[in-house]
């Protein structure tokens, strides 16, 4: 989940965007503002990442965490 003009979005897409490349997994961004749901849901603590549709963490990529995660 992430935010138009979020510096820390902008930092957490890029480390996802990196880790995942690396381990060919997919990923998509989700703009948190464009459902009411995930605004009220996750609007204070983006980015937010999510594995398999479950909160993984949220602020900021614990690479070593997220990279066990996808394996």
């Amino acid at each position: 989940m992430s935010r138009e003009g979020c510096h820390l979005c902008e930092v957490a897409e890029a480390d996802v965007e990196r880790i995942c490349g690396e381990l060919g997994v997919p990923w998509e961004r989700a703009d948190v503002d464009s459902d009411p749901e995930w605004r009220a849901d996750y609007g204070d603590q983006v980015p937010v990442i999510l594995v398999d549709g479950a909160e993984h963490g949220y602020w900021r990529v614990e690479e070593d965490r997220l990279r066990a995660a996808l394996r």
